[in-house]
């Protein structure tokens, strides 16, 4: 009786749906069946990582918004309600990973590169204080890693406090200093 009771438990147990965030995933074992450690049917649920971001422009709803960690641009563009009937595809990279607390300017067709950016001076200079992932992809020599890169050592040490403080950033020397150090601002 005891074990039946303990099973019907345990059965139970398992059926419960994961709350918002989490999703299932299951343990297996070598030969592909979902097991727990004594031998019993089970899986475990793990919550699932979130990030916001913020995208403005040619977008239906443009806002703040929380998405799954791993998304991509494209999926920043959904969360918006969709690119307007004005948006410029290419303005944006939209296969490209987001990042949590980064900023997406989608494009109008016809507007000139970094118009209306918001991380951009009076000059069109890229501000390394303020500018995102992706604005920063927009110098030259500057991929994602790199941009990523940049943004962590701002966030690590307080902001860039002159232009050479980009010389301490991981993959940045004195050829790509002397081909980006006029593009950008602080």
């Amino acid at each position: 009786m005891g074990l039946l009771v303990a099973s019907v438990v345990f059965v139970i147990s398992n059926l419960s749906t994961p709350s918002a965030g989490q999703q299932t995933i299951p343990n297996t074992d070598p030969s592909g069946e979902m097991v727990s450690a004594d031998g019993q049917v089970a899986a475990q649920v793990v919550n699932q990582a979130k990030i916001f971001i913020h995208i403005i422009g040619a977008v239906k709803s443009p806002g703040i918004y929380e998405l799954d960690a791993g998304s991509r641009v494209v999926d920043s563009v959904f969360a918006a309600g969709g690119l307007t009937s004005l948006a410029d595809q290419s303005s944006v990279n939209l296969a490209r990973a987001l990042t949590d607390g980064e900023q997406i300017f989608i494009g109008v067709v016809g507007q000139t590169a970094n118009a209306g950016v918001a991380h951009s001076d009076q000059n069109n200079l890229i501000n390394l204080n303020r500018a995102s992932v992706a604005e920063l992809e927009g110098l030259p020599g500057v991929g994602p890693a790199l941009a990523g890169r940049l943004v962590d050592w701002r966030e690590a040490n307080g902001g860039f406090k002159k232009k050479e403080d980009l010389l301490e950033v991981s993959g940045i020397g004195d050829k790509l200093y002397s081909g980006i150090k006029d593009l950008i601002s602080l």
